[in-house]
């Protein structure tokens, strides 16, 4: 083994060669991933993470080897050849051969398929136990066996595949930014908790006993204060943790490629980022996104205008099937029959419900009849919709070719001039199926874009998951800046507590605050969020006031944003910025199922890492060291104490007796 390595230098890599390589010498190091006994001539292919080659053991080739000018003797072919008779799958080999073309025998199912290497010389790094599971494509072994066994996953090619094109993400993240000027700095990941956003995980400190640092779910304020520091361009590829309840995009711990910029307002931090993502289409898979977007320039929509076509902020325009409002026409005609909807429009017209801010809606959505969906389909699309918290049903009605509703309840109250009306606003056609939904906006919105989602995929208008090589942006643009929360009463921010109001709002904070839009913006991507950010408040002013309207008092306020506070008086200059989701954009763009498909290392849905078995009890000397008791460690000591007291007296019992 010691002449590879150390005299036998690596060559090229096993998915590297082509035609053009015939008749050369070349040295290969990687990992068995077939191995072929044809009585005596043994073919192996030799698999690294750029591909794989096909190389062949034959005592008989030496005089052909070294007719190809290679040097080569006779022992060493026949120790080659003893070593890949024993050899198996996943050991880890070199060999020293010659390039020769396969002629008749080409293999187009792989990049290296027109030509194979003649070994003259081979050592055995490492023998391999038997894998737990086939190292292969595609294969059906559960996902909590191949997560446990992490590193030998990891050598699948899509997994490869998808690592690599991380790589290239952020090669063109740091060449693009770097390149329009913005430093690549740091921020800290232990930081002071701060309320608001997502829940933190906590961090105990042993030097300062009982108290916590909080893991940065992001490096917002820190980011900001580079912008009063004067370095007005910054960015930085950084993780972030966030103690979510997880789903397939999103993760304990992620990565965000995070930007902030100075003297800018929202157009232009489009440009930037726009410029970026047409950067990474073309690094990491080739595609120039101008064919699709000529401008350079992504189309933007309100966010009220998302709510109201597609139930949420993230709209995939991939297909159509939009939803329509129809809480207009209900109010009209007195809710035309229907009890529910006669309830509802009463509401309004006593003024309990505001139509500018309507707490309670009805929508519709039509299921076209080119579906040609059954019935016990459309059923299953509906139960597919009981995971949505406060979903009660799925109101549905068949349009008949005269216009009347068959298959459904509301056929025996609803008024004709109300079903005539909603076929109207519904652009339905006979053989069509109405679906309704009406209740709490959020509801309505939530249940309407799910089921939205769902009909697509029924009718094969977009893959189950990944992209289809369809590719649509969208910037959703100016959402509230506040959110009512009813278990408190009170107002919270819907993103931050320092997102800049629109201008023309501003008079509203305290008056009305529910209709404060804010320069806040998502860049959405065939349905996912990919990234999101705002202009900040820089006003102090305007900044004590969005305080007020949160019910954060001065010494509240003081209390928990002091620093960024006496920063944003130092001479603050105007500035916003954005945070890209590298993993989701990676997900996005290798048509990975989930982020634990480009994530080297991720966790579970329940949070914990299969191969190591984190996160893990630590013993009291560990807890004692951190000023730390746990519930978890209480309970067990108050059993194990209940335990021995019961022992005790049994053991008295026994003596005494």
């Amino acid at each position: 083994m010691s002449r590879f390595i150390d005299e036998l230098k690596r060559t090229h890599r096993c998915g590297d060669l082509r035609q053009a390589d015939i008749g050369k010498e070349v040295v290969l190091f990687g990992w068995i991933a077939r191995r072929r006994d044809h009585g005596g001539c043994i073919f192996i292919d030799l698999r690294d993470r750029t591909g794989v080659t096909q190389i062949v053991f034959d005592r008989s080739y030496l005089e052909a080897i070294r007719k190809h000018g290679l040097k080569a003797e006779e022992k060493d072919l026949v120790d080659a050849h003893a070593s890949a008779e024993k050899a198996r799958s996943e050991w880890v080999i070199g060999v020293r051969g010659v390039v020769v073309s396969r002629e008749g025998n080409v293999n187009d199912k792989i990049d290296t398929g027109a030509i194979e290497v003649w070994v003259a010389e081979a050592t055995i790094f490492n023998r391999a136990e038997t894998p737990p599971f086939e190292i292969a494509d595609e294969i059906e072994t559960r996902e909590e066996i191949r997560l446990q066994h992490r590193y030998l996953d990891l050598r699948r090619a899509p997994l490869q595949r998808a690592l690599r094109m991380r790589h290239e993400i952020n090669r063109a993240t740091r060449n693009y930014l770097s390149d329009k000027g913005c430093l690549e700095l740091e921020t800290p990941f232990l930081v002071k908790y701060t309320p608001g956003g997502a829940r933190n995980f906590l961090v105990p400190s042993r030097i300062s006993a009982g108290k916590f640092y909080a893991l940065a779910e992001s490096p917002q304020l820190y980011k900001q204060l580079f912008m009063v520091a004067g370095f007005d361009r910054y960015f930085q590829i950084v993780k972030c943790f966030r103690d979510e309840d997880l789903r397939i995009d999103r993760q304990p711990e992620f990565t965000q490629i995070d930007v902030e910029l100075s003297f800018v307002n929202q157009d232009d931090v489009f440009g930037l980022m726009e410029g970026l993502v047409f950067a990474v289409f073309k690094a990491a898979l080739g595609k120039d996104l101008t064919e699709l977007y000529p401008t350079g320039r992504f189309p933007r929509m309100p966010y009220a205008e998302s709510m109201r076509r597609f139930g949420n902020d993230k709209p995939d325009l991939r297909f159509g099937i939009e939803h329509t409002d129809l809480t207009d026409l209900i109010i009209e005609h007195n809710g035309g029959g229907v009890p529910f909807w006669v309830e509802l429009a009463e509401k309004f017209k006593s003024g309990k419900l505001r139509r500018d801010l309507p707490a309670e809606i009805v929508k519709g959505l039509v299921i076209p009849a080119s579906a040609n969906l059954s019935r016990q389909q459309t059923e299953d699309l509906e139960r597919g919709l009981r995971d949505v918290k406060g979903f009660r049903g799925l109101a549905r009605a068949k349009l008949a070719e005269d216009g009347s509703w068959t298959q459904s309840p509301l056929t025996k109250s609803i008024t004709p001039e109300l079903r005539q009306k909603l076929n109207e606003a519904l652009g339905a056609k006979p053989g069509d199926v109405l679906c309704f939904q009406f209740g709490k906006e959020a509801v309505v919105h939530t249940v309407m874009a799910k089921l939205r989602i769902d009909v697509a995929k029924k009718m094969g208008l977009i893959p189950e998951y990944g992209h289809g090589d369809q590719w649509r942006f969208l910037w959703v643009t100016n959402p509230p800046l506040f959110e009512f929360d009813e278990d408190t009463g009170r107002w919270a921010a819907a993103h931050h507590a320092f997102t800049r109001p629109i201008d023309e709002h501003v008079p509203l904070l305290e008056s009305d605050p529910a209709r404060v839009e804010c320069y806040r913006y998502d860049l959405v991507l065939n349905g996912f969020e990919i990234g999101g950010g705002s202009i900040r408040l820089h006003d102090p002013e305007v900044q004590a006031r969005v305080f007020k309207t949160l019910g954060i008092d001065e010494n509240d306020a003081r209390d928990k944003f002091g620093f960024l506070l006496d920063a944003l008086r130092s001479g603050a200059p105007p500035h916003g910025g954005i945070a890209l989701g590298m993993d989701r954009l990676a997900m996005l763009l290798s048509g990975a199922p989930t982020l634990r498909d480009v994530i080297p290392f991720p966790k579970t849905n329940q949070g914990t890492d299969q191969m190591t078995g984190a996160p893990v009890l630590v013993d009291a000397a560990q807890l004692a060291e951190l000023h730390v008791k746990t519930a978890v460690a209480a309970a067990d000591t108050r059993a194990d104490t209940r335990a021995d007291t019961r022992q005790g007296a049994t053991g008295t019992g026994s003596a005494g007796a």
